[in-house]
């Protein structure tokens, strides 16, 4: 092996990277200029009012037409008001009535653990924390203790005298020499603490009364070492004042690392601290996310209890009502997720902010070394399409090492074959085989995966256009986890609004897969931020999705009794089978004109053989889809994919 010729090799790479790179700083600073001089014309300035008009006529014209028109806007309209309705579920009509009060007391459990609440104290109002202490003796389960550590000040002296007049020996109070922080007082709590099951709650929230009988059922019924569930903020002092309702995915250490979805309520077995600490003060003000990141990689069975059962109340300096009030939490956080993934043996990693929220994050992870990705095309007539696709991947990308492969299928325009012979004289890194049959779209892909040379293999339609130059490099950085199958991109229709942000299992009306956020605008944010960040997702459609070829091997490609549709479905069903997570990231976005090479399938001939394969794949994962999706909440309808709250 000529080791300097492979080095001279990179350097010449490196040189045109850099080069492209240094064109497109050349090519923003230029349209800066002109934008900005544009700005600075008095007609610009005076027609500000018309554009803002044209610009709102515009917006709401492109909602109209993505919700079906003026029909879809009142089905819409009358939806979300028994939404409204609906949402009142999760207050206190969610309570249980006398009879549900004594059936949960009465309960006999194989296990009675002992569960310590932990609540650090800190000049608390009394109100707020007479509501606290209550929401927890309402408890229908009764085998608890509360664990309170007081850091307050002398003006707030009267917050002992609150905790003794409750007359029950559950209660243990400390009242501390100084004000630790968040970490040291709620440290002094677990000195308190005798349980074998530990709870961490915030001394101004309240508990939902059947939260503890509820966690009880989990460990119980499934070994739980580590609980949670989901979470609403209130104001007003009112719990069914509910300003958002959280509704959580199952575990998903992707979506944990970008952002602490698992907050609150967490309850774990107190084992798991075993050789470790509870709250380390270091990352006071992101404790939480360091200390949930640590005990869940330790955790055997991580459950989440899909039910509202924590109310987080929004009030003057807390962080349900202003992040901004903690600043040092953004740090903190970004440096318990850096020790997190030092620990799993990551390193050059970059973390940074996103639009959503300072505590969502984009994680750069390194790319190892410069590994060869076929990227196969199915291909069938279309030259427009086809053009436009390997021109842009040709243009924009910056990772360089990779091959194209168009799969050729039956096509009938002579034009066609010229094209081939054209794009093959662009460049070097593109061949052309060809599929002879009545086409099968997993066959197709089938046949090109098996000309690839690379390490990794991308499907990718021949209707999708490239947005962002570092696309490749975003999938491979996710794709190259060892933990991880199939790695999907974020695309849009030509109207830049959402054609595909992850796959849920059971969702539309077939009750197969469906496409969330389907039709939202490009700069939406997303259910709670999710259109922002890396996750965890069942499933990521094949009209752009990467994966190493060893498990595109191992699970032996795509199905080909999915002649047309959800084989990529099933794919990705096949990976997650193995134990591989499937990962959506909104970083990688191009243009999906989806649709344009075979038509849609909701009519004649197309609409019978997708309901022939909808029948087949719902009888092949009948058991996972009785499961239901584990990163699409129970609480969500699945007649639509915004995240509406399923009406009962």
């Amino acid at each position: 092996m000529d080791y300097k010729e492979l080095y001279d090799g990179e350097l010449e790479r490196n040189a045109l990277l850099a080069e492209r790179i240094a064109e497109l700083e050349e090519e923003k600073e230029e349209l800066s200029f002109k934008l900005n001089r544009i700005k600075n014309n008095p007609l610009w300035k005076a027609s500000a009012p018309a554009r803002k008009a044209m610009h709102f006529c515009i917006r709401n014209m492109r909602r109209i037409k993505n919700l079906g028109g003026p029909r879809g806007i009142l089905a819409k309209i009358d939806y979300k008001k028994r939404e409204k309705e609906a949402m009142k579920q999760y207050g206190t009509k969610s309570f249980p009535d006398d009879a549900k009060r004594a059936m949960e007391e009465n309960a006999v459990f194989e296990y009675r653990p002992l569960i310590s609440i932990l609540v650090p104290l800190y000049n608390t109002q009394k109100d707020m924390l007479k509501e606290m202490i209550d929401s927890v003796e309402w408890q229908t389960y009764s085998d608890w203790e509360l664990c309170l550590a007081d850091g307050s000040d002398n003006e707030h002296a009267y917050v002992k005298g609150v905790v003794e007049s409750y007359n029950d020996a559950r209660i243990k109070y400390m009242k501390l020499e100084k004000n630790e922080g968040i970490s040291g007082n709620t440290n002094k709590c677990l000195e308190l603490a005798t349980g074998d099951y530990i709870g961490l709650f915030d001394h101004d929230d309240i508990l939902h009364p059947e939260a503890l009988y509820e966690y009880v059922k989990v460990i119980n019924e499934q070994k739980a070492d580590y609980i949670y569930c989901d979470e609403t903020t209130f104001k007003s002092g009112n719990i069914d004042h509910m300003l958002t309702m959280h509704f959580k995915p199952d575990y998903s250490i992707d979506n944990l690392r970008a952002n602490n979805y698992i907050c609150h309520f967490s309850v774990f077995k107190r084992s798991l601290l075993e050789g470790t600490e509870l709250f380390r003060s270091r990352f006071d003000g992101s404790q939480d996310h360091d200390m949930i990141l640590r005990l869940t990689d330790k955790a055997e069975k991580i459950v989440h209890v899909p039910r509202l059962l924590y109310y987080w109340r929004c009030h003057s300096g807390s962080v349900a009502s202003n992040i901004s009030a903690k600043e040092y939490a953004i740090a903190a956080a970004k440096g318990a997720v850096a020790d997190h993934l030092r620990s799993h043996g990551y390193t050059d990693f970059k973390i940074t902010s996103t639009r959503a929220f300072e505590t969502i994050f984009k994680i750069r992870y390194k790319i190892n070394g410069t590994p060869l990705i076929s990227i196969v095309i199915a291909n069938k007539d279309h030259r427009e399409d086809l053009e436009r696709c390997v021109s842009s991947i040709l243009e924009k990308s910056t990772y360089t090492n990779y091959e194209i492969i168009i799969v050729e299928n039956n096509s009938t325009d002579p034009k066609t074959f010229e094209t081939y012979d054209a794009l093959k004289k662009m460049s070097d890194k593109i061949s052309v085989v060809t599929f002879e049959g009545k086409f099968n779209y997993s066959k197709v892909n089938n046949l090109g995966v098996s000309n690839a040379k690379g390490e990794y293999v991308l499907l990718l339609n021949n209707d999708t256009e490239v947005i962002t130059v570092n696309w490749l490099e975003e999938l491979l950085m996710y794709a190259q986890r060892e933990d991880v199958g199939a790695v999907g991109g974020k695309l849009y229709y030509a109207d830049r609004t959402i054609q595909h942000a992850g796959v849920v299992i059971g969702l539309g009306a077939h009750r197969t897969a469906g496409h969330t956020h389907y039709k939202q605008s490009r700069e939406n944010l997303g259910y709670m931020g999710r259109l922002c960040y890396t996750q965890n997702v069942t499933a990521v459609t094949g009209a752009c999705l990467m994966v190493k070829k060893t498990l595109w091997d191992e699970v032996g490609g795509l199905e080909e009794e999915f002649e047309i549709s959800l084989n990529d479905v099933d794919f990705c069903l096949k990976l997650r089978e193995k134990g591989y997570l499937n990962v959506f990231t909104p970083f990688a976005e191009l243009y999906h004109y989806e649709s344009i090479s075979r038509g849609l399938d909701d009519q004649g001939e197309k609409a019978e053989r997708y309901n022939k394969e909808s029948a087949r794949f719902r009888e092949k994962w009948k058991e996972a889809l009785e499961k239901g999706d584990p990163y699409y909440n129970p609480n969500f309808s699945l007649d639509r994919s915004d995240y509406s709250v399923r009406i009962i």
